[in-house]
């Protein structure tokens, strides 16, 4: 095979970075062809440039490489003694194998370059070619790869309502009770450890999250979130663990799920109680081997991950319930934090409405709004029983309204010393309800809590 003649990869190997973009030094990379000239050519070239580099003579031993590892992209060669790149790759699409892949081939006839897209190729090149134009295909490979995990992630994360679009950047406040938060996060963020964060609904369990992933050497990484309760029943395994081709009924292509997508980042899992019992035994298999097999998949896909778990459920009794494997839950209860509800945070919740205030007004582009003193009684009094998110629903609505309306012209009563934290919670979901029709869902909404908190509520009343 004529080879075309290239400088020296070693002497051009740092312009490349630049050159060929900031993907290309992080990638994995596999070439598969029965060629030494060309393997070793492609490995000269690729091994300045990346993070790691892999060679099979054959598609049988390439098989067995994607078996144990996990790679960017794979650059194959079609024609090979034995086996077809193409018939091989439409093959190992079907049984879990979601890397790009890069065809070579020496024919650029139409009839090729159709079945390079039908099985799942990502770019092709014809040979002989060049050493910058394997790396202009791979850093277009890398960088639209990148990009469709950013798009992927961030539609997911823009389908929560929770509070993090305005207070993702730190925890807010100065209770005794939020700087001891502060404190643990700073001391468990280094490590690899598994972190369970409990709290009621919209009391900043994600804004810890993410707070430890920031914090972590995982900070430029994605962090993901993922709201367990959100996900229909039926589709979380495909939602986490992703799936292939022909998995299920509208499963026209195969799709990494957000295990994959998390790579290298933060996965945090929300509601983690609400996780169903086969998909509870798959993450536990994933937490303890870091290794995942995709819905349909005959084979497993290793990922390097941090865990950070989050809930509003009461995990032992559920465990005691038979409803959470407690295998799970010893696994991820390594280090726990406990978020405070706002009312026993103190001056903390005055803090957080000024910041509301000023972001918000932002974001909405309405008139700023002066904190009076009577809204500051007004707010401190109040019991909170939706925490942080009805406090920023609660100040959104004055904004909108250009006045804070009476707490008890909110979407809650009047917060009573006299009464019990449940039976103010009680009546200011009730009170939702009713305003609402009976529709859970935009009660739910309103109050900045799931429908399934709801559900529970209204269970343990006898109201369900």
């Amino acid at each position: 095979m004529a080879i075309a003649a290239t400088a020296n990869p070693e002497q051009s190997a740092h312009s490349a970075d630049t050159d060929f973009g900031p993907w290309l030094r992080r990638a994995s990379i596999l070439i598969v062809d029965d060629e030494p000239g060309m393997r070793n050519f492609l490995k000269r070239t690729l091994e300045p440039r990346c993070a790691r580099i892999d060679e099979a003579k054959d598609v049988a031993q390439a098989s067995g490489l994607i078996d144990e590892n996990r790679y960017d992209i794979v650059i194959l060669d079609n024609i090979m003694p034995g086996r077809n790149g193409l018939e091989w790759l439409e093959e190992q699409r079907t049984i879990g194998f979601f890397s790009d892949v890069i065809l070579m081939t020496a024919y650029a006839d139409l009839e090729t370059a159709i079945q390079a897209l039908r099985a799942g190729a990502a770019d092709f090149i014809l040979k002989p070619f060049r050493s910058n134009q394997i790396l202009n295909a791979l850093s277009r490979c890398l960088e639209r790869r990148n990009l469709q995990r950013e798009n992927y992630v961030l539609r997911h994360e823009l389908k929560s309502t929770s509070e993090h679009l305005l207070l993702r950047d730190k925890l807010i406040g100065h209770s005794d009770g939020v700087e001891t938060i502060r404190k643990t996060i700073a001391r468990v963020a280094s490590l690899p450890t598994s972190v369970l964060i409990c709290g009621p609904s919209g009391s900043g369990k994600e804004v810890a999250a993410r707070s430890i992933h920031n914090l972590s050497d995982r900070a430029g990484k994605p962090f993901v979130p993922v709201n367990c309760a959100a996900i229909p029943t039926e589709m979380i395994e495909a939602e986490l663990f992703g799936h292939v081709k022909g998995a299920f009924t509208g499963a026209m292509t195969g799709r990494d799920g957000l295990f994959l997508h998390a790579d290298g980042g933060t996965l945090f899992l929300d509601e983690i109680g609400e996780l169903p019992p086969q998909t509870q035994s798959k993450l536990l298999r994933a937490l303890e081997d870091r290794r995942i097999r995709p819905v349909g998949s005959e084979r497993e896909a290793s990922v390097d991950l941090r865990f950070v778990f989050a809930t509003n459920a009461d995990l032992e009794k559920l465990v005691g319930e038979g409803k959470f494997r407690s295998d799970l839950y010893y696994r991820i209860n390594v280090m726990r934090i406990d978020m405070p509800p706002l009312k026993d945070r103190g001056g903390d919740v005055i803090e957080l409405a000024e910041l509301f205030l000023v972001r918000l007004a932002q974001q909405l582009g309405t008139p700023p709004l002066e904190l009076t003193a009577t809204a500051r009684q007004s707010i401190q009094r109040y019991g909170w029983p939706g925490n942080v998110r009805e406090l920023r629903n609660y100040i959104e609505r004055s904004l909108i309204l250009g006045t804070f309306p009476d707490m008890g012209d909110t979407d809650g009563p009047q917060a009573d010393d006299e009464a019990s934290l449940e039976a103010v919670e009680q009546r200011h979901i009730l009170a939702m309800l009713e305003r609402c029709g009976g529709n859970q869902s935009e009660a739910a909404r309103r109050l900045g809590i799931s429908r399934k908190t709801i559900e529970r509520k209204l269970q343990s009343w006898g109201m369900g």
